[in-house]
């Protein structure tokens, strides 16, 4: 990922932060026929004495973990806000005219190896602990009990867990940081009068950079 140094984002805390609140990540694998991408939430495990770790699943059906290239690392990509920012809303292009549009984002890379969990109690505990993360928000959260065993049992044997040990992470936030002071408050302003949660998002992290 091509980073200019004024958008590099290195904090782990910051980048497990947007791993944890938008855990549905892209998935890029090298296997038999060429190259995979596939879209399915990651957990994040941060042990103290071991490296993180990204767990999820696919489904069993899914060609994919079954071809695998041996030893060749895999990419997930976390995506967090982002916005198309037009010049009309810089001062800089009523002065003198030289700007061009351009798009804010916000963008995590996690990059390791990933090996395949073929085992029913792993499973489980990975889908509790996606759940209670996700359910969270809920005033009467669902929990992976609640579904009847005989159930649960069948989709257990639906899936398959995948397992990425990270071992190179890198954060781009790019959030209009190379523009001036004025423009960075236009690109907020503007982005406040669009009236939508996204652009509000892009808009705080404008402001925060």
């Amino acid at each position: 990922m091509y980073c200019p140094a004024h958008f590099d984002e290195s904090r782990p805390e910051v980048l497990h932060a947007l791993m944890r609140a938008r855990p549905l990540a892209t998935l890029v694998t090298l296997g038999s026929g060429g190259l995979n991408a596939d879209h399915l939430p990651l957990v994040l495990e941060t042990p103290a004495a071991a490296p993180a770790t990204l767990r999820g699943h696919v489904a069993r059906a899914n060609p994919m973990w079954k071809s695998l290239c041996g030893e060749v690392e895999a990419l997930a990509v976390f995506h967090g806000p982002d916005s198309y920012i037009t010049p009309s809303w810089y001062p800089s292009k009523k002065e003198h005219g030289k700007a061009v549009p351009t798009w804010n984002y916000v963008t995590v890379h996690a990059r390791g190896p990933l090996r395949v969990v073929d085992d029913a109690d792993w499973l489980r505990r990975h889908l509790e602990a996606l759940t209670r993360q996700q359910e969270a928000a809920f005033a009467e959260p669902w929990a992976v009990s609640d579904a009847p065993a005989d159930y649960l049992e069948k989709m257990l044997g639906a899936i398959v867990g995948v397992e990425l040990t990270i071992t190179s992470l890198h954060g781009k936030w790019k959030t209009s940081q190379n523009q001036p002071e004025a423009n960075r408050a236009g690109v907020v302003q503007g982005l406040r009068n669009l009236d939508s949660a996204p652009a509000a998002a892009m808009a705080t992290l404008v402001e925060r950079r």
